[in-house]
């Protein structure tokens, strides 16, 4: 099988924290890109749903971009916090 080679630009924090979480899974970044496509191929589209957020979504992505928000350490405590 013959390969072909892609470049992409990502921006440098989004690039650290993906490769973060990547090396984590024990993947590279190639690795990743591989297995997205594979999935585009399966699925014949996008791997995950694509649309555009209601303005409480908009509100809360703002409010982690800024450093907002809270975090919860595990499920349990996550379920507390939001009083279930």
């Amino acid at each position: 099988m013959t390969t072909e080679q892609i470049s992409i630009r990502v921006d440098k924090v989004t690039k650290a924290l993906a490769e973060k979480v990547l090396r984590q899974l024990g993947l590279s970044p190639t690795d990743a890109v591989r297995m997205f496509y594979r999935q585009i191929v399966l699925r014949r589209g996008l791997p995950f749903a694509v649309k555009i957020p209601n303005a409480e979504t908009e509100a809360a992505l703002r409010e982690l971009d800024e450093g907002k928000g809270r975090m919860s350490k595990d499920t349990k405590s996550f379920y507390g916090d939001i009083g279930i």
